[in-house]
C-alpha cells in the first residue's frame, strides 16, 4: 500500500477511495497508486513535478517505455499523456460514481424490496379477509 495515505473522515464511505490522497515513497507505491486511480470511477487531482492537473484517468500503459497514463483533463478537448515518473501524488477528489453500487448493496436493496412486496400482499390479504 502506498506509504502515505491520508483520508478525510466520512462515515458514509465504504470501500471508496474518495477523499484519499496518495503520496509515493517508492516506485512500487507509485504503481499501486496509479493502479487504484485507474480503477477509480471519478476524477482525481494529480500532482506532477511542476503542476497539478485534475481529470479522469482512462488508460494506463505500465509496459510502455516509459510507463504512462492517459488522462482526460478538465477543460481540455484532448487527452494528455503523463509518464508515471512525473506523478508525485494522486488525490481522489471527484465523486466515485460507483460507490454504494456493490453486489452487497444490490442484494440488500432486493431483499428490502421483496420484504416490502410481501408486507403489501399480506396487508391486502388481511383487508380482504383471506388471512
Amino acid at each position: 500500500m502506498p506509504a502515505d495515505i491520508k483520508s478525510s473522515p466520512n462515515p458514509h464511505r465504504h470501500a471508496s477511495l474518495e477523499g484519499n490522497v496518495f503520496t509515493f515513497q517508492s516506485e512500487a507505491d507509485r504503481i499501486e497508486g496509479i493502479d487504484k486511480a485507474f480503477d477509480y470511477r471519478g476524477d482525481v487531482s494529480i500532482t506532477l513535478r511542476n503542476e497539478q492537473v485534475e481529470g479522469y484517468i482512462f488508460n494506463r500503459e505500465p509496459k510502455a517505455t516509459p510507463p504512462r497514463i492517459q488522462v482526460f483533463i478538465k477543460g481540455s478537448e484532448e487527452p494528455r499523456i503523463i509518464p508515471y515518473a512525473d506523478v508525485m501524488a494522486i488525490a481522489f477528489t471527484g465523486k466515485d460514481t460507483a460507490d454504494g453500487k456493490s453486489w452487497d448493496a444490490w442484494v440488500n436493496k432486493k431483499e428490502h424490496e421483496r420484504q416490502a412486496e410481501a408486507d403489501r400482499i399480506k396487508a391486502e390479504s388481511e383487508a380482504q379477509g383471506h388471512l
